[in-house]
């Protein structure tokens, strides 16, 4: 039996959220290869919550627990962790510094995929197409008739590195603009203003199955807000079709992006990209690398949808990350 360290939790507003994903994972093990171990991590306590809720420390030196004077140590450790510290480099740093085992993508596509606009320029010259983008960081002077000369009306005001869709605004006037501008800064110094792309939205997961690049059926995404904000992705307002209404070409289309981008960075473990589709051309928004894994997420809808179960796909996960 392998020991499997599950890390959930995090730094950032998508704690919560974090902290279901790690429990699904912990729920849908395979009993009979794994032995699953909850592990918050917190900026106050690294801890092991075993029964009834008993937490014990993570010694940070070799990532151990010590639970009644025996010590247990992990084979591989999977990564719940969305938004700081798990999906932007850091734990995979560390990991790799301790010769930890662990199923995410590695440190540096961690944090290029984290910083929104570093991502879309690195992926620019591979000829995939984005929106119309205006960057800020905190303490520059707002000019905001420059930005909307830029991007135009109605735009995004998004975070740089977040996610969940916490901190981002649609502005519609330009009177908007500096109040969006300061719900963006409470999640991050840096700020990407978009312009609005009036198209379908999809969502395409893609994981590394069996050794095999593979992209999953992919989901289109009705908001009923204005976006597929916080509401629409986690409390129901939101339609989520899988597979999405789409052509079978543009299927095609998308799916080999997606693909070709997972390819490029050199991906590894779990990636969920969303685009807009305008007149036949998809234009991608972000890719995030620990994707929600709750039971009504994305990334397990659409493994279901490809006949993988939750079990499948959390096993497929350990297997690609244990050392050959």
């Amino acid at each position: 039996m392998k020991n499997i360290a599950i890390i959930m939790g995090g730094f950032s507003s998508e704690f919560e959220i974090s902290l279901i994903s790690g429990n699904v994972v912990h729920q849908y093990l395979d009993k009979t290869k794994y032995n699953g171990f909850r592990i918050h991590i917190f900026k106050e306590k690294w801890v092991y919550v075993g029964t009834d809720n008993a937490e014990f420390p993570v010694d940070k030196n070799d990532f151990s627990v010590t639970v009644d004077g025996k010590k247990i140590k992990f084979d591989v450790v999977f990564n719940a962790i969305h938004g700081t510290p798990g999906e932007d480099g850091l734990m995979q740093a560390y990991f790799e510094l301790i010769g930890m085992p662990q199923t995410s993508c590695d440190y540096y596509q961690a944090a290029l995929t984290f910083n929104k606009r570093d991502l879309l320029s690195v992926l620019k010259p591979y000829g995939i197409k984005t929106a119309t983008s205006y960057y800020l960081n905190q303490g520059d002077s707002i000019n905001t008739d420059e930005i909307v000369k830029k991007v135009g009306l109605p735009c995004f005001v998004k975070p740089n590195r977040a996610g969940s869709s916490f901190g981002i605004s649609k502005v519609k006037t330009a009177a908007e603009l500096p109040i969006a501008i300061e719900t963006a800064y409470k999640e991050d110094n840096e700020i990407i203003i978009e312009s609005f792309l009036d198209g379908t939205e999809v969502s395409v997961g893609v994981i590394n199955y069996k050794g095999i690049v593979t992209v999953l059926p992919i989901t289109e995404i009705v908001s009923e807000n204005d976006f597929f904000d916080y509401e629409a992705k986690y409390l129901g307002k939101s339609e989520e079709i899988t597979p999405a209404r789409i052509s079978p070409e543009m299927t095609e289309k998308v799916g080999a992006i997606a693909k070709k981008t997972y390819e490029v960075l050199k991906m590894k473990g779990f990636s969920r990209s969303e685009f807009i589709l305008v007149n036949d051309e998809p234009y991608m928004l972000e890719m995030n690398t620990i994707p929600g894994l709750t039971t009504e997420s994305l990334i397990p809808q659409q493994a279901n949808a490809a006949g993988i179960s939750l079990e499948e796909l959390f096993t497929n996960a350990i297997e690609l990350a244990l050392p050959n």
